[in-house]
């Protein structure tokens, strides 16, 4: 078993997503369960190929298979996508990449959703400077407007981000989502937590047995907190932030398939909480 996964190791190659955003199988077949997605310029490792496809993983090292259209690989010794020099980051929800710096002439090259990182090629300065070139993933250039990126992405305090959350209210809700299209429940927190600087697991339940995160009693929960819920502490299957108040927001399909806010004691939700965690 060590020599397999050593030899994995090794053979794994670099690689970039080129999909604004690629949803990860279960299999290597279109019909078979998403278990994840990874969005546009994402750095990923190709662990396995079959035809048509790729076996990834991705940096918070979860696995799954990629459409290998989805996907370029890198040579060896070619620097991978935004990895060095000046890299915008997409602040807006969604931001539209055009071939030129004009909105009116042409559709979009390219939507890309939030946290997107791009390579940038030019910032002029003439007139108000609303434009910034960038270079995509497979080596087109293209055009995004300056106020949907950002070149310093702010960290804050995981009490700091209820109030970024609300951003992302009326979101819809998308199994196996990571991304501005369509987050799923974990994937949702996953994105938040980032924002704090901690990349948490993807999934509910290994989310709430990390070693990063400690048990808070329910009667002590501050804003920030996670909290998890399902069968048991050990058959989570849905998670949020606690807002304060009794309030928690989280990606669901309760009511509504959306990112929404819930309250602890609706009946549907006490019901099923189950557990709190709070950064150590």
């Amino acid at each position: 078993m060590w020599l397999a996964l050593a030899l994995s190791t090794v053979l794994a190659r670099p690689a970039v997503v080129l999909k604004p955003v690629a949803n990860m199988y279960s299999k290597p077949d279109a019909l078979a369960g998403v278990v994840s997605q990874a969005i546009y310029g994402t750095p990923v490792r190709i662990l396995e190929e079959k035809p048509g496809w790729a076996k990834v993983e991705t940096p918070d090292e979860y696995t799954g298979w990629m459409l290998a259209p989805s996907l370029r690989e890198f040579r060896d010794g070619e620097p991978g996508y935004a990895a060095a020099g000046r890299v915008a980051q997409v602040e807006s929800l969604f931001a539209n990449l055009y071939r030129e710096p004009d909105a009116t002439r042409h559709e979009p090259v390219l939507t890309v959703p939030f946290e997107t990182r791009l390579e940038v090629t030019a910032e002029p300065q003439a007139e108000d400077g609303r434009w910034i070139g960038v270079r995509l993933a497979d080596g087109q250039l293209a055009w995004v407007a300056r106020g949907d990126v950002s070149f310093e992405t702010a960290r804050l305090a995981p009490a700091g981000l209820p109030a970024f959350s609300r951003r992302f209210l009326g979101l819809p809700y998308l199994w196996g989502g990571v991304s501005t299209f369509g987050f799923d429940c974990s994937g949702f927190v996953q994105m938040l937590y980032r924002r704090a600087g901690v990349l948490l697991p993807r999934d509910a339940q290994p989310q709430a047995d990390w070693s990063g995160l400690a048990p808070v009693e329910r009667s002590r929960l501050a804003p920030g907190d996670l909290v998890y819920f399902g069968e048991s502490d050990r058959k989570i299957v849905h998670t949020g932030i606690y807002l304060g108040g009794g309030e928690f927001i989280s990606a669901t399909v309760h009511r509504h398939p959306m990112v929404s806010i819930g309250r602890l004691d609706d009946p549907h939700w006490a019901a099923l909480f189950v557990a709190a965690r709070r950064l150590k």
